[in-house]
This record gives structure tokens, sequence and C-alpha cells, in this order.
């Protein structure tokens, strides 16, 4: 998403800006390019709980909710702000950079069917690219930075471990800037932000930027893909 104070004037923007070349580079162009890379040699273990969260932060949450919604054992995906304050957390406020927000996603899973570690491979591996320092593709400012926000001890050790691990595997280009950040809570975004790749898949921003997503993650993760998006419920106003 590119930065302004209107979503109005925001979406109108993306698509006058990329209206001319839309129809070239809808197949064959992506922000984000997918990379193949292990899975953590850490991951937690299924206990008898059937209900997790975890909190990701990738650029522009719109294509981090849809492809979470694309995983196995995923029950919800809620695209939001984490990392600032419950007042600030607004989409004009978090736009301005200053906020300490990140554009995030609360994905709530069944760790009987999928682990946290395979969450992390898939944010790593098809969701954003962990290298772009306070950006991703063509959003700028710290507020579309790469950050996890562990909800327990566990999850801390297994992301910390994880970059670790991946960096020294050296399966970027560059190093993985990503943070590992206290959890302060986690604020919903607005209604108009849920489901926004499935409800608007001819959107030039969405096709340019996220449906490769939704692509990389069904050929290189076939065995967590489902085709159906769990969505999110958004009240009626």
């Amino acid at each position: 998403m590119l930065r302004t104070t209107s979503k109005t004037f925001k979406v109108a923007s993306v698509a006058v800006l990329f209206a001319g070349a839309f129809a070239l580079q809808r197949a064959a162009h992506s922000s984000e390019p997918a990379v193949r890379i292990p899975p953590p040699a850490h991951d937690e273990t299924a206990g008898s709980a059937h209900t997790e969260t975890a909190v990701f932060a990738g650029g522009c949450f719109w294509g981090v909710q849809g492809v979470f919604q694309h995983v196995r054992g995923v029950k919800e995906v809620m695209s939001g702000y984490a990392g600032g304050a419950a007042d600030t957390a607004q989409y004009d406020r978090v736009s301005e950079g200053d906020t300490g927000h990140a554009e995030s996603v609360r994905v709530t899973y069944d760790p009987a069917q999928i682990s946290y570690g395979k969450l992390l491979q898939i944010f790593f591996s098809v969701a954003h690219n962990p290298t772009e320092l306070n950006y991703q593709g063509p959003d700028h400012g710290t507020q579309y930075r790469s950050a996890v926000f562990p909800t327990n001890a566990a999850q801390r050790d297994i992301a910390n471990e994880y970059i670790v691990q991946l960096d020294k595997a050296h399966v970027y280009s560059g190093k993985i800037v990503t943070k590992v950040e206290d959890y302060k809570g986690f604020y919903p975004a607005e209604g108009y932000h849920q489901n926004y790749l499935t409800e608007h898949p001819e959107s030039p921003y969405i096709a340019i930027n996220d449906l490769p997503k939704i692509g990389n993650l069904k050929q290189m993760f076939p065995a967590a893909y489902r085709q159906d998006a769990v969505l999110v419920t958004v009240a009626a106003k």
C-alpha cells in the first residue's frame, strides 16, 4: 500500500500508477519473489492445545493476511497493528510512520495441524522479503518493517534461532533484517482492510504484489496450501 493519509486516494493512486503496464506485469511481476528455505531446526512440540496465536509484520497486511488465509491449520487471520500504543492504532495515524506500529497480522492456528515453525517458514519464504529494511516493494516506512512479535517465550526462541539459521545458510542475497520485537498487544485494523486480497483480486496493487504470493504458497508448500481462504467475519456497520 502506498503511504497516504487517505485510503481512497491511496487505492486510486496505485491504480493510476500501474494502469499503463498492468497487462504486462500482472502475470510475471511480484515485489517480493519467493525463496526456497529450509524448515527451522528448532520448532514447537504440539501439546493438547488446539488454539495458539502468532503475530507477524511483513509490509502491507493485505498480502500477508491473504497468504496465511490459504494455510491449512489456520483458523483466522486478522489484519491490524502491533508495536505501538492503543491510542495510535488507526490507519491514518500508523501511516504517518511515527507510532511504533507495524502493519501486522494475527494468525490464530491449531498447533496440532501446523506448527509455529512452519508458519515462520511460510512467512520468510513467500509472504514477504525479510531482507528489505523498513519497506516492502512499493511501500516505504517503519510501518512496513519486517518483524515478529512472539506471544510466548517458546516462540521467541524459535524465531531468534531460525533467523540465525537462515543467515548462516545464505539463502538470501542479503542479510535478514527482521526484528524479533516485544509483543505489546495487537489491534485489529479497520473493517475495510480485512479480507482485502480475496475481495479485490482485480486491484492492480493486489494482482501485481500479492496474488503471486498465493501461487508461490501453492507451489512451494502444497501440503500446507488450502484452496478456499478462511475469511474474517467483519461486523456490519
